[in-house]
């Protein structure tokens, strides 16, 4: 059955599940800081950086998948789409204010690591919307 269409996508639950996907990747970009393969500061460690935005935005697409058992792939585009609204709200509220330029990436940059985010939850949400499935079935 195909579930894909955007009456199955809920806004609270996009937003939780960019939540735990920024709860995992911050737990493992601190894990990373304590074993020494990140340095505080931010600088270096790119690879390893990408990795954690992978896992942890895998976490909270898995989460959703499991939670909603519908849509993974539009819940994972909400969650895209949720973390360039938070990073331009970022940007113009506190960003103007402080005259900070911490937040200044690349196009290039900033667009890949958007895809990677709804890459990585699309993928942990349609495996566990389709766990959800078969185990529905199998409980039938």
């Amino acid at each position: 059955m195909h579930t894909e269409h955007l009456n199955n996508v809920k806004a609270g639950r996009v937003a939780f599940g960019w939540f735990v996907s920024a709860a995992v990747t911050s737990l493992i970009v601190i894990a990373l800081i304590a074993a020494g393969l990140l340095s505080r500061d931010g600088t270096g460690g790119t690879a390893w950086g990408l990795l954690a935005t992978f896992v942890g935005f895998f976490a909270g697409g898995w989460y959703i998948g499991m939670r909603a058992g519908r849509a993974p792939i539009l819940h994972a585009v909400g969650i895209g789409l949720f973390s360039l609204l938070l990073w331009l709200l970022v940007n113009l509220i506190p960003g103007q204010a402080l005259h900070a330029d911490s937040w200044n990436v690349g196009a290039a940059y900033g667009a890949g690591l958007i895809l990677l985010q709804i890459v990585a939850a699309a993928i942990g949400g349609r495996i566990a919307s389709r766990d959800a499935r078969e185990g529905a079935v199998g409980a039938s």
